[in-house]
């Protein structure tokens, strides 16, 4: 009778343990709530005399990740898998941020919680306040959609990208790189000891140091090889934005936050900027839209045509290269005004200072009902009708010497004995300039 109880009583003993490892497991592997995180870090970027690339310092090392993944893509989604597997074991610090429709795919196959946003607060929102770094794992289509998420913000995180996608002008790694990439980003900024800062004449707040404090051996000091050295900072190509505005014919703005963010402040007070293009086009419309061009204020020509594009040297290869526009170096401080198949074959694109405004007000002569108005290839939500404009200007992103702020910060791929962001071999890999016809 004594042994029965007993084989009884270690049956119930186990079946409670398997209870509690299948809860602690359950726990573990579930999705939560993105504003539990701590507030982001702001960085810095260290200019450099023989590059115009910049150079990333942390003032302590990253703590928030958000990974933007290509959707409907299996290959990528195990990639995915493998790289934050990696960041688990390394890194054991960092929390990893993932959009809804990824983390509800995925975070079962992790042995940590990730967290997302929720209905209350769109990831729109949540990101400005909480991420410190982008990893995107897709094409240039991925790297828009990451930035869609800042397109209301004025500071956005450093954006590390793997090409994975059928386009690559922005995507500077491949992903067989990511161990070395990640590490290279997270270094950046401690110097000789495990947490002290490259920069001299620039000291972490309390603020920080108390949060690098919380970390314990997780910092910094917990990454083999420790301080990448004053001159090993990742390297960042700051991309320049457009800012733009819709206005009605007696001059007021309009509200016109993303469709993402529905009530983001920032999108109330008419700061939505576009890192690719600002594109006014007919949409379902069979006639041509006429548009009154304004250049620094004054009446350039009525356009008749399809559409116009305002670009960002970034976007002059994407809508602006295929309809006709120049292909411009990121590091050109311009913008670019491009029709789309216009009616005179006399007006063609143009390249303008970054400092130069522009406005498109829709005529009186425009024969449709309205026309619409998309950013980076996402509608704005509101049409443009009659006597209506839509103003852009160039984002200010330096404000002194070693002082940058606005833009989209991309991580450049360091190449052996090459100094430069490496847009040239790029470019021409891509564009494939001269290449053979019928050549494999």
């Amino acid at each position: 009778m004594v042994r029965l109880i007993t084989s009884q009583a270690r049956q119930v003993t186990g079946k409670n343990l398997l209870t509690r490892l299948f809860s602690v497991s359950a726990r573990l592997r579930e999705i939560r709530d993105v504003q539990t995180l701590p507030r982001r870090l702001l960085p810095l970027y260290q200019e450099s005399g023989g590059s115009d690339l910049l150079s990333l310092q942390w003032p302590s090392p990253p703590r928030n990740i958000l990974i933007v993944k290509k959707l409907s893509a299996p290959a990528v989604t195990r990639s995915l898998i493998e790289f934050v597997n990696h960041i688990m074991s390394t890194y054991p610090a960092l929390s990893i941020i993932l959009e809804p429709k990824t983390a509800a795919e995925v975070h079962a196959s992790f042995s940590i919680p990730v967290y997302t946003s929720t209905s209350n607060k769109p990831l729109s929102a949540s990101t400005h306040e909480k991420v410190d770094m982008v990893v995107t794992l897709g094409g240039d289509g991925t790297i828009l959609r990451a930035s869609s998420l800042f397109a209301t913000c004025h500071n956005v995180p450093p954006m590390l990208s793997f090409s994975m996608g059928t386009l690559g002008f922005l995507g500077e790694w491949k992903f067989e790189e990511y161990k070395r990439a990640f590490r290279e980003v997270y270094m950046s900024g401690s110097g000789a000891g495990d947490r002290t800062s490259v920069l001299d004449d620039i000291k972490p707040t309390v603020a920080d140091e108390e949060a690098e404090s919380q970390m314990g051996p997780t910092g910094w000091s917990s990454i083999r090889g420790k301080s990448m050295g004053s001159t090993r900072g990742a390297r960042i190509l700051m991309r320049n934005r457009l800012r733009v505005g819709l206005f009605t014919p007696d001059g007021k703005l309009i509200n016109t936050p993303t469709q993402d963010s529905p009530d983001d402040t920032e999108a109330a007070n008419g700061r939505v900027y576009a890192l690719n293009e600002v594109l006014i086009h007919r949409g379902k419309e069979p006639h041509l839209a006429v548009l009154d061009v304004f250049v620094g204020g004054r009446f350039l020509t009525e356009a008749v045509a399809d559409g116009m594009i305002v670009s960002t040297p970034t976007g002059s290869t994407a809508y602006s290269l295929s309809s006709g526009g120049s292909i411009v170096h990121p590091l050109v401080p311009s913008l670019l005004l491009t029709p789309v198949c216009a009616r005179s074959l006399s007006f063609r694109p143009l390249v303008l200072p970054s400092s130069t405004p522009v406005t498109l007000r829709l005529s009186s002569k425009n024969r449709g009902r309205e026309v619409e108005v998309s950013i980076d290839g996402k509608n704005m939500g509101q049409g443009m009708a009659v006597g209506m404009e839509v103003r852009v200007w160039d984002e200010e992103i330096r404000h002194g010497k070693n002082d940058w702020r606005g833009g989209v910060p991309c991580v450049m791929r360091r190449t052996i004995g090459v100094t430069d962001d490496g847009w040239v071999g790029g470019l021409n890999s891509l564009l494939k300039f001269n290449y053979p016809f019928g050549a494999d």
